[in-house]
């Protein structure tokens, strides 16, 4: 066995049960007899000779592969071009993981080992497969998840991010490849392989390293998702059935229930699947899920839905416009694409309030923060931290940055939380010794040179003020409707929410149904509507059938 292949096998055996590595017959699961059989029905049979190169990292659209006799090496590259093997698959197991369900870039290369027979499957032979031998089809899934989990928990197959860990671009760009899945080494200055890699590319920091040598210093979120092929390629002038507007949960609803309804459906998302509710640490109330469950993994789980009915996703590609002609939408896209179907969801929510305060923006992902994730959390370790904010968002990030900081600090500029907050929330803040609460209260100034380093608040009854040594600041006040570049395209109220439920025409009836005929909105966005995951899911759902209603009476109007 190679020297790299047995540092890695001997990683694996070192690892706990939690690794997928460590779960073997699920990440690398060989098929029956049986199971080879029927799947073997819907490809075709090869003979491919040792070595061949049947797949390369960066390709689309890449074909399935599974080995009837001999082998298959996974390989991964490094910025200097050596190679390591991943894995080797063997008689009758397959390739592939998550990339095999959409058209992004995939993440590594794949060759003979030996001289094998294999079948190969297209993307759409497989997607039949899939679907039609369910038992097969979730073995497979199974896989390709714990495939891509493992990429990210041993950092293999993406990129090197180089720069300071609490850096607000570096906190960007590691916050944008985290919640869209995407595996990636940060390496902060100071460390030999960081340094060798300033010394090649210069000092301008951060800097992301691609396996195949490219190198771009801090890059745009659209730059990097384009660097990177996170968003798949958009055909020209095709028209889809749905596009629907943003992927949180009720857009991800949407999408999943539009996609396996046989609805040609796009998501247009500006950075990544979940929306506000994909940065909650934990979400305890959402029905099936008695621990609860974070908001990045909710929202994780329906992308791959999303992905496995078919839905196309455009990250990174937020809508700045749209038109409307001959029953057809065209949505203009960030980075100059565009977009054309018959019906349009919004989903697009809302965007992050802000404090009105002297140096604010100067503090924005320098201490100051709109989620409380693991990746905010890392920052806090024995330091003492602010949550503003009496919703249930505060409540939840205040509970999980208690066993990260020393002590968490909730202000609220009303008397208390009960009429804010749900009461497992009230409770646990009242009974933590960790968490302290201040009624009345709202933050006066910010004080720091290039990072946030203490906040000074201000009790609005008594007027007495208090400065206190806090490097991180979480902002959790509500938000505002994301539907400036909506223009006058649909109604909105005094507040910007769009307006739904309006009689638009005898035959719509439908709640969600806004002022222009074939464009909806569900979720936050929608006024009047309850700020709540489980509801966002629910309008979502309910909305498609509203959408298929619509697009069958413009099939009888052509008819």
């Amino acid at each position: 066995m190679a020297e790299d292949e047995t540092a890695v096998e001997a990683a694996r055996q070192s690892v706990d049960s939690s690794d997928p590595y460590a779960r073997e017959q699920q990440t690398f699961p060989v098929l029956t007899d049986d199971q080879v059989k029927r799947l073997t029905a819907y490809g075709a049979v090869e003979d491919v000779p040792k070595g061949t190169s049947l797949f390369e990292r960066g390709q689309r659209g890449v074909d399935f592969f599974l080995i009837l006799e001999g082998s298959i090496e996974i390989i991964d590259s490094t910025p200097d071009g050596d190679e390591m093997t991943i894995t080797v698959h063997g008689r009758h197991q397959f390739t592939g993981e998550l990339d095999l369900f959409n058209q992004r870039k995939i993440l590594v290369g794949g060759r003979t080992g030996v001289d094998s027979r294999l079948v190969r499957l297209t993307r759409e032979q497989f997607r039949r497969m899939s679907s039609t031998e369910q038992d097969i089809g979730e073995i497979i899934m199974r896989a390709f998840i714990l495939r891509r989990t493992a990429f990210i928990v041993h950092s293999e197959a993406g990129v090197t991010l180089v720069g300071p860990k609490n850096d607000r671009d570096v906190i960007r760009i590691n916050r944008f490849l985290s919640r869209n899945g995407y595996p990636l080494t940060l390496l902060e200055p100071g460390t030999s392989e960081a340094d060798r890699i300033i010394g090649q590319q210069g000092s301008a920091l951060p800097i992301v390293c691609t396996p195949d040598g490219h190198a771009v210093h801090n890059p745009s979120t659209l730059e990097l998702a384009d660097l990177l092929g996170l968003t798949e390629d958009l055909v020209d002038g095709h028209v889809y059935d749905l596009a629907v507007i943003g992927a949180g949960p009720a857009g991800l609803s949407a999408c999943v229930y539009g996609a396996s309804e046989a609805l040609d459906t796009i998501v247009i998302e500006a950075e990544a699947p979940g929306g506000q509710a994909g940065t909650s640490s934990k979400i305890e109330n959402y029905l099936g899920f008695p621990t609860g469950i974070s908001g990045q993994a909710l929202a994780g789980r329906a992308w791959i839905q999303g992905q496995k009915f078919g839905a196309t996703f455009a990250i990174a590609r937020g809508a700045v416009g749209i038109e409307e002609e001959n029953n057809t939408f065209t949505l203009a896209l960030d980075g100059g694409d565009t977009v054309k179907s018959r019906a349009v969801i919004l989903a697009c929510g809302a965007t992050y309030r802000t404090l009105d305060l002297e140096n604010y923006e100067q503090f924005e992902g320098q201490g100051i923060h709109y989620a409380a994730t693991a990746l905010e959390a890392q920052f806090c370790a024995g330091t003492e931290v602010v949550v503003i904010g009496g919703g249930n968002s505060a409540g939840q990030a205040a509970v999980f940055l208690s066993s990260h900081a020393s002590h968490v600090h909730v202000l609220v500029r009303g008397s208390g939380l009960a009429d804010s907050m749900s009461d497992y929330l009230v409770r646990r803040i009242d009974q933590s010794s960790r968490i302290t609460l201040h009624p009345h209260t709202e933050v006066s100034a910010l004080h720091g040179d290039r990072t946030l380093e203490q906040v000074t608040w201000r009790n609005r009854q008594t007027g007495a003020e208090q400065k206190m040594d806090v490097p991180n600041v979480f902002v959790m006040i509500g938000a505002v409707p994301n539907t400036k570049w909506l223009g006058d395209c649909v109604e909105l109220d005094e507040k910007g929410f769009v307006c739904t439920g309006l009689p638009v025409d005898a035959a719509s009836g439908s709640s969600f149904a806004t002022s222009t005929p074939g464009i909806f909105a569900v979720g936050d966005v929608r006024a009047g509507s309850v700020k709540r995951v489980a509801s966002g899911v629910g309008e979502g759902s309910v909305c498609v059938s509203d959408v298929h209603r619509y697009l069958s009476g413009l099939e009888d109007d052509a008819g």
